[in-house]
């Protein structure tokens, strides 16, 4: 990790709390989390399935309310901002990276990583040269005109690395990244993905459920009854 590059927190969690009902019982999914994360520092988010990372990630991401705390993005109090502000909160500074793909299946892969780029404003050209740049960077610059359909799942996935990051993210959110390919592919998708946002400099947080993954990265939280250890 560069140490150098950790000088303000991108994001701040504080007192974060979900709850949800079910069966008009109350279920409490995020209890008072507390978390800050620097600049540059990629954080792995551990936790066994239904512990509530995803949920947690949501919170971050900003991709629904209902949540209680206060959460900081690049010094901007989220939980106090309006919708249009939210929006431009999540186009500014976030970028975003699932277990499944989500490609535009009529778009071909550079196309998917330049579309982001032209909603936020960017001119073609220098879109599209972002594009081939990162698609290069994780050794698709052979495929770039391929659809998904024709695209592997691991070739699949790092079209959605490259298009999480294309709008220059100060933080990255990935939920499972590489929780839907077999354990090889899975490590190697996952080692570019940390390779190339250490290159660009962003930070991240990356949840998933395996221990030696995490290891890769720079910090663990563990989400273990809605508070994180």
């Amino acid at each position: 990790m560069n140490r150098s590059l950790i000088s303000q927190a991108v994001v701040e969690l504080r007192g974060l709390t979900r709850s949800f009902e079910q069966g008009g019982v109350r279920i409490d999914v995020l209890r008072g989390v507390n978390l800050s994360i620097g600049a540059g520092e990629i954080v792995a988010l551990l936790g066994p399935s239904g512990s509530g990372k995803s949920t947690l990630l949501q919170a971050v991401g900003l991709l629904e309310g209902g949540f209680g705390g206060e959460i900081v993005i690049a010094g901007h109090a989220a939980e106090k901002s309006n919708a249009q502000a939210r929006t431009e909160l999540r186009r500014d500074h976030l970028g975003f990276v699932y277990q499944f793909h989500h490609l535009l299946p009529d778009f071909d892969a550079r196309e998917n990583v330049v579309l982001p780029q032209l909603v936020a404003g960017k001119p073609r050209d220098e879109a599209e040269r972002r594009a081939e740049e990162l698609l290069t960077e994780l050794g698709l610059g052979e495929r770039m005109t391929h659809r998904p359909s024709k695209l592997s799942g691991g070739e699949q996935q790092r079209v959605a690395v490259a298009r999480g990051l294309a709008n220059r993210p100060k933080l990255l959110l990935a939920d499972e990244p590489t929780g839907n390919l077999d354990e090889a592919t899975s490590g190697r998708v996952l080692e570019q993905l940390l390779s190339l946002v250490r290159e660009e400099g962003s930070a991240a947080l990356i949840a998933t459920h395996n221990e030696r993954l995490a290891q890769r990265m720079d910090r663990i939280v563990r989400l273990h009854d809605g508070v994180l250890e």
